[in-house]
């Protein structure tokens, strides 16, 4: 892939300023399966006030609005309704939460990697500082995860998690599925008081009326928040998918104008294949990426000239002209 050589941070003539001796070789590989999890304290409570809340709401529709109705149909409709689209959310949370979002293997900046690569002219490799990985194109650190992600669009403390190419489906499907019951509930809240208005509020729930009110107005106001939260996250993931451009790539691009990338191929990778209703299914996954070869770990200078004008990110009216790139650390 070419890269642009504005894009670079800084450019060394050799590789030696990888530093791979500080690198310590990376871990065998863990059993196919082998559960994600970050130990985050603020993402971890974020993801239990998420399942409060869900079971929040859970509690309100069935035992204060659909057991006390008289009309038999219209509870067993909306409870199987809601119950199930508040399945899927959680199911899409614990996905989205407990999933891989594509972390790049940690500590393979080695010497032996390195030289097993074979650079030639015109050739770069990424290494990231921080965790000691070579990045592959479009691959970001999290500084929560402590790793670089590929195609990483952002961290998102609520699924306790990166939103990577691994698991941006079933944030998609977490966010949808939020903001359907959240204007599930929404409805319902708004029959039940005109119900009640129209009867004895006695007769509404088994509480007693200030109880139900009380009940009642916490989950409007908890349905009308997250219906706005969820459905603006959903349209930028949507938009993400669809565009083939992460939030972060977007926010890096500032005002410049982007090539198109966008193609219905990426929307089915993305979802898992063509359009089916696995596409609404939190427990089928993303097709799986090719795993990534040597040639995916270096990149091509954009220009190769013997003289070669390189702008750093810090500074843009800052240049230098090298000669031969051959690797440089971002």
């Amino acid at each position: 892939m070419l890269v642009p050589t504005h894009h670079f941070r800084d450019i060394e003539r050799e590789p030696e300023y990888l530093q791979p001796e500080q690198c310590i070789p990376p871990p065998d590989a863990g059993p196919v399966g082998t559960m994600w999890f970050i130990r985050d304290g603020c993402g971890i409570a974020c993801a239990i006030v998420t399942w409060f809340l869900v079971l929040y709401a859970e509690f309100v529709v069935l035992f204060v609005m659909l057991i006390p109705s008289r009309d038999y149909v219209y509870s067993v409709i909306n409870g199987i309704l809601f119950n199930l689209l508040a399945f899927l959310a959680l199911a899409s949370h614990c996905r989205a939460m407990l999933t891989d979002p594509g972390a790049v293997p940690k500590g393979n900046a080695t010497k032996e990697f390195i030289e097993s690569l074979q650079l030639k002219p015109g050739q770069v490799v990424y290494k990231c500082p921080k965790c000691c990985s070579i990045k592959p194109d479009r691959a970001h650190h999290c500084s929560v995860c402590k790793r670089c992600i590929r195609k990483m669009d952002h961290h998102c403390p609520w699924v306790n998690n990166c939103v990577g190419e691994n698991n941006q489906k079933y944030f998609v499907l977490f966010t949808m599925y939020i903001a359907l019951i959240s204007l599930h509930a929404l409805i319902m809240v708004g029959f039940h008081f005109l119900h009640c208005f129209e009867e004895d509020w006695t007769k509404c729930s088994s509480f007693s009326p200030p109880t139900t009110v009380i009940l009642l107005i916490l989950l409007c106001f908890e349905g009308l928040l997250f219906l706005i939260f969820t459905s603006v996250m959903f349209g930028t993931q949507v938009h993400s998918i669809c565009t083939d451009e992460t939030g972060i790539e977007r926010l890096k691009r500032k005002h410049q104008p982007r090539e198109h990338r966008g193609s219905w191929k990426a929307v089915e990778e993305a979802f898992g294949g063509a359009f089916s209703l696995n596409w609404f299914n939190p427990f089928s996954g993303p097709c799986h990426p090719v795993p990534l070869n040597d040639e995916d770990w270096v990149r091509q200078v954009a220009d190769t000239n013997t003289e070669t004008e390189t702008e750093t990110e810090e500074q843009s009216e800052d240049r230098k002209d090298e000669d031969s790139v051959e690797v440089t650390d971002d």
